[in-house]
């Protein structure tokens, strides 16, 4: 297990290959707040809820932003 620290928080990743992952939906993730772009989706709520079914990292990657 590797610790990685996210918007303060502490996201653990399984694999080495997995940190470049968390980075990668952070920065989309924040991204889509500071635009406030939540497309295809109608909504914020949309788009958070669809991204939690997806579980795995994203999800881990959710709850450190306080969105999941």
């Amino acid at each position: 297990m590797m610790d990685l620290q996210m918007n303060g928080k502490t996201v653990e990743v399984s694999v080495k290959s997995d940190v470049a992952v968390a980075k990668r939906v952070a920065a989309h993730i924040e991204r889509r707040v500071l635009e406030d772009d939540w497309t295809p989706y109608k909504t914020k709520q949309d788009a958070v809820n669809a991204w939690k079914k997806l579980g795995g990292i994203r999800l881990k990657v959710l709850k450190a932003y306080d969105l999941a």
